[in-house]
């Protein structure tokens, strides 16, 4: 069985969100990044890393009590490439392949995780991505072992998907309405808010 560890970035600025944290944003009585650092720790992959940058202080306390390897990235306003890079630098060099769960993804569970594992045993391909409509979502799986160099190169405020488009050794799974949810926006948080009343 391939060892898998899982990164949680959580260290974006958020700034399409507005002047308060994004990842702090309360949900169903919880922080955003908790929801997904819960989800993280409920699901197999060990360890799970989560990377801090803006608001660091604050998110860290956000995840106080959680088995979290915190990792701060300094370099986090360069893009979220910085943040993906500094998580997979904290994972043990035997980690052969890392899930990667986004802060601000809280109807994401430990269900969806696990899929993601379950689906890269089988083949071990390039990457396991849900797809719903056509459209990649989060989170994914990333085998190291053959991104590794290219994740090394990668620059700006995006994650592995310039890497995995095109790729014949991508395994797509369905996706669902959690894996396509980020919250970008007070108003997208006051929509999910509206939908659960």
């Amino acid at each position: 069985m391939p060892e898998i560890g899982t990164v949680l970035l959580a260290a974006g600025r958020g700034s399409r969100f507005g002047p308060a944290p994004k990842l702090l944003a309360r949900l169903d009585g919880k922080p955003l990044v908790r929801h997904a650092a819960e989800a993280a720790l409920g699901a197999g992959p060990r360890p799970v890393v989560a990377v801090l940058g803006a608001h660091a202080d604050a998110v860290r306390a956000a995840l106080d009590d959680l088995e979290l390897i915190r990792v701060e990235n300094p370099d986090y306003a360069a893009g979220l490439a910085t943040s993906l890079r500094a998580g997979l630098a904290a994972l043990p060099a035997s980690c052969t392949a890392a899930v990667v769960v986004l802060g601000d993804m809280p109807r994401v569970t430990a269900a969806h995780i696990d899929r993601l594992v379950a689906a890269f045993a089988d083949a071990e391909p390039a990457a396991v991505v849900p797809v719903q409509d056509g459209r990649y979502g989060n989170p994914v799986l990333l085998n190291l072992r053959r991104l590794g160099a290219d994740i090394a190169h990668l620059r700006g405020d995006h994650g592995a998907g310039p890497l995995l488009r095109g790729r014949a050794d991508v395994l797509e799974i369905p996706g669902d309405a959690a894996t396509g949810l980020d919250i970008d926006t007070p108003a997208a948080l006051a929509a999910l808010r509206d939908i659960q009343a």
